[in-house]
């Protein structure tokens, strides 16, 4: 399958289902996590159950796999001592995934997120290691990349999608938003352990505003919880004339492990994403904490 039937059936007004959560389906079987790179190395350290991973997603009804590169961008990598492997673990994360939809209608996304970046570090150390990951994940032919986590500011995320459109590759930017003291969504995190207050940054609004100037392609909330999701999806269709969509997480990340929660069933994941879709959404799937039973469930919503 090539991407523009992906993007035939978005014009379509279709439905496209993305895969879950991959750090907390590899925890499910048995994958060593590695404490600072969290699933980064399992592609070298435990490639059958990545593979089996992937092909769980499949057969659960995904039509875009990701593969497994969130967290081994460049300088997490150089940070945790793994400099020399940067390009053999990311080589060997899109060669396992494109293993795993060979002979089947399944794409192949490139995950690059802010992974092991902090905002002291400035975008003059984080764009060059941004570059670098890109060109290692284009180089070796994935179909299509996110970008995923970006939680920081607008100008910053504006950098990192100028440096994707350099690759002609169809980009999806992943955005992780959190409510303010007045229940207003924002651009941030929030970690869902600590009692800190949630990393805030601009306005939602507002970050639309200057981010439909650079990006045209489909804008997705991510790495949020699932009340601000719904919410964000909402603004989101009143502020953004391209395609949307969602993939909330479930649980939160203590390293080296992804902690389960049960607050939300199967069943609620299942009617909050018919919500998603009716507010306008057109790619739905899951992040960290949301794995293959919810996939496989949402999966019927196709059209």
């Amino acid at each position: 399958m090539s991407y523009s039937s992906i993007e035939k059936r978005l014009a379509e007004g279709k439905t496209i289902i993305l895969d879950g959560g991959i750090g907390g389906e590899l925890q499910k079987v048995g994958a060593k996590m590695d404490e600072g790179l969290w699933c980064g190395r399992c592609s070298i350290d435990s490639p059958n159950e990545l593979l089996k991973v992937h092909q769980n997603y499949i057969q659960a009804g995904a039509d875009v796999i990701t593969a497994n590169t969130y967290a081994s961008t460049p300088i997490s990598m150089k940070k945790y001592g793994y400099e020399n492997i940067i390009k053999e673990c990311n080589h060997k994360s899109i060669e396992i995934a494109k293993k795993a939809v060979a002979g089947r209608n399944v794409l192949v996304a490139g995950s690059v997120s802010t992974y092991g970046y902090f905002m002291k570090d400035g975008i003059k150390k984080m764009k060059p290691s941004f570059d670098q990951h890109l060109n290692i994940l284009s180089d070796v032919g994935v179909d299509l990349i996110i970008l995923e986590a970006m939680s920081s500011q607008a100008d910053i995320v504006e950098v990192l999608v100028e440096c994707s459109n350099s690759l002609k590759l169809p980009i999806w930017l992943s955005i992780s938003c959190v409510f303010d003291k007045n229940k207003n969504i924002h651009l941030g995190y929030d970690d869902d352990v600590t009692n800190n207050e949630p990393q805030v940054y601009e306005r939602l609004e507002e970050s639309l505003l200057r981010f439909k100037k650079f990006h045209s392609g489909p804008i997705l909330v991510a790495h949020s919880n699932m009340s601000v999701t719904e919410e964000a999806i909402k603004i989101l269709k009143s502020n953004y004339n391209h395609t949307i969509g969602a993939y909330p997480n479930r649980g939160y990340f203590v390293k080296p492990e992804w902690k389960f929660t049960d607050d939300v069933t199967t069943s609620e994941y299942f009617e909050s994403a018919k919500k998603w879709i009716n507010s306008g959404a057109q790619i739905i799937g899951g992040c960290c904490g949301i794995g293959v039973e919810e996939i496989k469930a949402i999966s019927i919503l196709k059209n």
